[in-house]
């Protein structure tokens, strides 16, 4: 049985994709690519902060569209195989990029969430990031910041620790502790691939990230009741592994109200 938290916190989540369904024409802008068709309407929506950067909009948009194509192939190839699933409409998707935080003016961190209606039991949502260089306007992950970070290795075991950890005691605080266990972390392992989306926090100090943050969709370390986490892991437990590019972007504290993301 789920506690009282968790069973509101469901709730909400219900409501609250029902809500942003009904909410995706009406309120938000004017989407910046999109496919509609018997099977699906799908969209894609970039925020104005990363519009303002020609090279990672154009690079974000090019994904995007990707994942609208497929989307839509997908879609009228299960119209064809299964068309009674189709009686109440077609399937509904959304997908959204933005700016989680800018460091040294160079390194951009990107959120992309993903909202995916197929006229399921619910409505299911994902989460992943993009690490940018302005500089190079490429992608890059966060190896540059680390003497190593080889699969099960020092840095990684580390940095697996600490993220269940900050799990953990998010779980406390949702009342979720029971799946707090070996079996719910075992997708959070040592390994870049694998210990989840990973984004440079914000910090008190300007220019400066306070660690690293690493979202987790619904399902990834919980039930679907209990919908998204992020782990926060401070800069100074991994301080003995950054490299001098490391060492002069990370500083300060995560701000007060960056923990308060919404679930």
């Amino acid at each position: 049985m789920f506690s009282a938290p968790t069973f509101v916190r469901a709730l909400a989540m219900v409501v609250g994709c029902v809500a942003f369904q009904g909410a995706t024409h009406a309120d938000d802008p004017k989407p910046d690519a999109v496919v509609k068709t018997r099977s699906i309407e799908a969209r894609v929506f970039l925020d104005d902060k990363i519009k303002a950067d020609a090279a990672l909009a154009a690079d974000c948009l090019a994904e995007g569209k990707k994942w609208l194509d497929k989307s839509a192939a997908e879609a009228a190839a299960s119209r064809k195989e299964d068309p009674q699933f189709f009686k109440d409409g077609g399937w509904d998707f959304e997908r959204k990029y933005a700016i989680r935080s800018v460091v040294a003016d160079r390194y951009v961190s990107v959120l992309r969430d993903d909202y995916m209606n197929t006229r399921g039991a619910h409505p299911n949502s994902d989460v992943n990031t993009i690490l940018w260089d302005k500089a190079e306007n490429k992608r890059i992950s966060i190896r540059p910041f680390f003497t190593e970070t080889v699969d099960k290795g020092p840095t990684m075991k580390a940095m697996a620790k600490a993220a269940i950890a900050s799990l953990t005691m998010e779980k406390k605080k949702r009342d979720t502790s029971e799946t707090a266990t070996d079996e719910w972390f075992k997708g959070v392992a040592p390994s870049l691939l694998k210990i989840g989306a990973v984004t440079l926090a914000p910090s008190t100090e300007a220019g400066k990230s306070s660690g690293l943050t690493f979202h987790y969709p619904p399902y990834a370390v919980g039930p679907y009741a209990e919908g998204e986490y992020v782990a926060f892991v401070p800069w100074e437990t991994l301080k003995p592994y950054l490299t001098p590019e490391g060492t002069r972007i990370f500083g300060g504290a995560r701000p007060k109200g960056d923990g308060d993301e919404p679930q």
